[in-house]
């Protein structure tokens, strides 16, 4: 008899903690309001990229080389011929530039190659951020996206979670390997330099640095003025909820590396189905569901145990041996 109130006592406090549960968050979800989309601070800084004027120097590449105390490539950053195969960036090349055939814009036919160059875009709503379970990735006042490896666990969610496919992580580092990109030249704000390395090394100005604010609209009038060289749109200016890194180009983005993205940051749409799960209840209803089909299971099973085995028990004593002997 133990056992079967036992089993209703628990079954009745499952059913009740979850009607509980569910209906706190209920009640939580009627006030708390769908997080909005937010303007990007005035304060956060870009930099945009024409790509109709990139030659393919690989200046940026060698000034974030020196920047960041990378180490030295086997070859010369001058060696042109790098150019002929596509790169991403690595753990030890934040930055690269690609080359891809064709004119890099309709009033530049004379021109054979476009190149276009890659490297972390700095979302505004960065999806390795949402994704990293310690806070490892944050981002700053100024719109970089920084990593502090101190609390990196290396569970490298940021990787799966980013739309470019930028974080590298250090395999070869058994000991203490980190998660690398490019991080904006966060130690402008020590003075050692107004620009990120690369933009300041840019001899033809195809990397501009400045407030993305105001880079928008120096974009948007380029478009107005040149619609002849360029086509009409600022990549990054929406793509994936914004980003800091701006991008003209002459011919579909597509052709020269940049990704067909949606307009929608990841993290509201991940974020907003975490959250409705915790919200509704469907994690302690599952739980309390589990347990109830387990006790149901047993009962199946065992209905003598669940229908007052003890009796049975208790009337075979009965009329064993010994109670005919008394």
């Amino acid at each position: 008899m133990n056992n079967k109130l036992n089993r209703r006592a628990l079954l009745k406090l499952g059913l009740a903690a979850t009607a509980s549960a569910t209906t706190t968050s209920l009640a939580a979800g009627e006030t708390q309001a769908p997080e909005d989309q937010q303007a990007p601070s005035p304060d956060y800084m870009g930099v945009l990229v024409d790509t109709t004027l990139c030659i393919g120097c690989r200046k940026c590449e060698e000034a974030c080389n020196r920047r960041n105390h990378l180490p030295r490539t086997a070859k010369s950053f001058s060696d042109r011929d790098v150019l002929r195969s596509f790169r991403r960036p690595t753990d030890t090349a934040f930055t690269v530039v690609n080359q891809f055939q064709g004119s890099p814009s309709p009033d530049q036919p004379n021109v054979p190659q476009t190149y276009a160059k890659a490297q972390c875009m700095h979302c505004l709503i960065p999806s390795c951020v949402s994704a990293c379970i310690v806070g490892a990735l944050t981002k700053s006042a100024d719109g970089a996206v920084i990593y502090n490896p101190t609390i990196c666990i290396g569970c490298r969610y940021c990787q799966v979670a980013c739309p470019f496919q930028v974080p590298a992580y250090e395999f070869n580092e058994p000991l203490t390997p980190r998660v690398r990109k490019c991080e904006f030249c966060t130690d402008r704000a020590k003075g050692t330099g107004a620009n990120p390395a690369c933009a300041a090394s840019c001899p033809t100005e195809a990397l501009v640095f400045g407030r993305r604010a105001e880079l928008l609209v120096m974009a948007k009038n380029r478009l107005k003025r040149r619609p002849d060289r360029y086509i009409n749109q600022v990549y990054g200016e929406s793509e994936v909820g914004g980003t800091s890194w701006l991008y003209l180009a002459g011919r579909p983005v597509q052709e020269i590396g940049l990704l067909n993205l949606p307009n929608t940051a990841p993290p509201h749409r991940t974020e907003a189905i975490q959250h409705g799960v915790f919200r509704y209840g469907i994690i302690p209803i599952a739980f309390y569901g589990l347990l109830a089909g387990i006790m149901w299971r047993n009962h199946r099973k065992n209905p003598d145990d669940a229908n007052g085995g003890g009796e049975t028990n208790h009337g075979s004593s009965a009329h064993s041996p010994e109670g005919g002997a008394q």
